[in-house]
């Protein structure tokens, strides 16, 4: 099986991680970090706003088992894309709304979906989602691996 890589950045990866898992056609969903200046970071130094770094997560699917439209609907749904560096109760730039592509086919695709999404009326306020090629992605610890699955939490 051939397989296809793209990474979200839609605040804390704990839940992105697993909206993306319970997609029939995901392969893999990795937390971790991408976006910034520095080698290596971790949680510590990501959480300080100073790396660059976003909390990100790195979804390789099955394109034959679940098209990327359909990546990007679970993306849309589990955040709101129009606040900047901000999810919820969690502030800061490592938590801004981003989408890593890797290839031409895939920056189409998630600009065509922003568009439809800003043009949609969903949402009153600009969508700041960024969509930048793939940087350097570093896996985030272990015990941020399947965080949810983990504690038991749905």
């Amino acid at each position: 099986m051939a397989t296809s890589k793209i990474i979200f950045g839609a605040g804390c990866f704990w839940g992105v991680e697993a909206a993306f898992r319970n997609i029939k056609g995901v392969v893999n969903a990795t937390c971790g970090y991408s976006g910034g200046h520095t080698d290596n970071p971790t949680y510590e130094a990501v959480c300080t706003d100073t790396t660059g770094h976003i909390e990100v997560v790195l979804v390789e699917y099955d394109p034959g088992a679940v098209g990327f439209e359909a990546l990007l609907e679970c993306f849309w749904n589990c955040h709101n894309p129009t606040t900047q560096d901000r999810q919820g109760p969690d502030m800061g730039s490592q938590y801004r709304s981003v989408i890593f592509f890797f290839t031409p086919e895939q920056e189409l695709i998630a600009q065509e979906s922003k568009n439809r999404l800003q043009h949609s009326g969903r949402w009153q306020d600009p969508v700041v989602t960024q969509i930048l090629p793939v940087t350097r992605f570093y896996v985030a610890e272990a015990y941020h691996q399947n965080y949810f699955k983990k504690r038991g939490i749905g």
